[in-house]
């Protein structure tokens, strides 16, 4: 069975790839996709962050990488996957889950959710914490995969230096 596993994952950290991992050995396969919204401001673009994935999961066989926008039920159903993984950290992950589950599930019923709990070393990690210890030079190391530290302090580096991101 295919699941996808969507998120903005901008950017990924070891959190995600936890349940990434944790996904690949429940399903045949897992396309993790990166979800575009425009209305957000992401710090990294969707090359970017496909690209980390990548690489972040290159030592997975059953797990491919690929991006969408729109409604994340069509896109499922679109390639195939009667099933959507989210990961869950604390309860107000899983207020807001479920009102996103129950919506989705009316938009397109065939469509099943599943939630993994985040493991508790990385149960408080988050994309937006990670983003803020980057711009304050903090070590990311354990937190995020090599390749987003690096990315990211040559990021941050660059829109310090005037040269935007």
């Amino acid at each position: 069975m295919k699941a996808v596993y969507p998120g903005s994952f901008d950017p990924v950290h070891n959190g995600h790839i936890d349940i990434i991992e944790r996904a690949a050995k429940i399903f045949d396969e897992v396309i993790v996709a990166v979800a575009l919204n425009r209305e957000k401001k992401a710090l990294l673009t969707c090359e970017e962050r496909v690209g980390l994935l990548k690489e972040a999961c290159r030592h997975l066989a059953n797990v491919t990488v690929d991006y969408f926008e729109g409604l994340l039920v069509d896109y499922a159903q679109r390639v195939g996957a009667p099933v959507v993984v989210r990961g869950l950290r604390a309860i107000s992950d899983f207020e807001y889950e479920l009102q996103m589950a129950l919506t989705n599930k009316r938009l397109n019923e065939k469509i099943e959710m599943m939630f993994i709990m985040a493991s508790g070393e990385h149960s408080f990690i988050g994309s937006s914490i990670i983003k803020e210890l980057a711009g304050l030079k903090a070590p990311l190391n354990g937190l995020v995969p090599p390749a987003v530290e690096k990315l990211l302090k040559t990021k941050l580096q660059r829109k310090r230096a005037g040269g935007g991101a």
